[in-house]
């Protein structure tokens, strides 16, 4: 396959890796220039859960100088999603499949308004706990499930087409009838770490051991659960504690992309991950004070950063 991946921050570039490793024409495409730089120079570096390699692929910031795709991946951030989907259109043909996969609620359908909802289908990836470590060089602590869904109705072909490329790479993936379910259960585990981790500065495994942290983070995972539950959403948990230990327990060194957002001075995407759950909980008349205090510290420090 031709494949572009728009967005290699962190996983981004643990899919373009694996994907380019396999033997698929792969287009790493990014803003940071220095990072793209870096990737023409000496191909993309990857180490971790899945091996040591560096693969060589082509990168860009400019979409206009890779044509039609038949695989395009938004791996952007959610509030990044429009414009890469603006960016995406000269990627886009006939028979030209885009996989939006982000954190949180709303990015598929930031995609769908603009790409056209027969064109999307819905990624959520979740146990890789990877990180940048330098320009070209990027690291992952685990290597999870990719579960794959149509935007809307069941699995289809091409979908499972798509679904065989990424098992090429190396990838474990699951493909969903329900789009619901596959987004809600990511976004339990989210919620439980990213916001926690980000007001403390914590590991994963540090919130896990920490009681007063854990207290925080558990209860924004059964506040998701709660309203997921609420809204007839059919997520396939007995136990959401133990469901998001057990998460949790495969990637403890881990740092959520929210805490290394803040780490280099950026921007989280609070609003589409804990800041969401308030929003759904109203809807169904749930109470989520703790995914509300914790939305609302994390935007307190990025106004104090300057980023928000």
């Amino acid at each position: 396959m031709k494949i572009a991946i728009l967005g290699c921050g962190a996983m981004g570039s643990v899919y373009a890796a694996l994907l380019a490793d396999a033997g698929h024409d792969v287009w790493a495409i990014d803003s940071w220039q220095d990072h793209i730089d870096a990737m023409r120079r000496n191909g993309l570096r990857l180490e971790g859960a899945s091996g040591s390699r560096t693969v060589k692929l082509n990168a860009t910031s400019n979409t206009e100088e890779v044509g039609q795709c038949d695989l395009v991946i938004i791996a952007t951030k959610a509030m990044h999603v429009e414009a890469a989907s603006r960016s995406a259109l000269c990627l886009v043909g006939e028979h030209t499949s885009v996989l939006s996969i982000q954190n949180g609620l709303g990015g598929p359908d930031t995609a769908a308004d603009i790409l056209g909802k027969d064109k999307v289908l819905v990624g959520v990836v979740g146990g890789f706990g990877a990180s940048i470590k330098e320009p070209g060089f990027a690291h992952h602590n685990g290597w999870e499930l990719v579960r794959l869904g149509e935007f809307s109705g069941p699995v289809t072909q091409r979908l499972e087409d798509i679904a065989d490329a990424w098992k090429s790479g190396g990838f474990r993936v699951e493909c969903f009838d329900d789009i619901d379910q596959l987004i809600w259960e990511k976004l339990i585990c989210n919620v439980c770490f990213s916001g926690t981790c980000t007001v403390t500065g914590l590991t994963i495994g540090e919130v896990m051991e920490d009681t007063n942290a854990w207290i925080c983070a558990s209860n924004c995972a059964l506040e998701a659960y709660n309203v997921a539950i609420a809204k007839k959403i059919n997520v396939r948990i007995d136990d959401p504690i133990e469901y998001v230990r057990n998460f949790g327990s495969k990637i403890p060194k881990a740092k959520p992309s929210m805490l290394l957002d803040h780490i280099a001075g950026r921007m989280s995407e609070i609003d589409a991950i804990n800041g969401a759950i308030p929003v759904a909980g109203s809807d169904v008349d749930v109470s989520t004070p703790f995914n509300t205090a914790i939305s609302a510290l994390v935007r307190n420090k990025e106004t104090q950063m300057g980023v928000r």
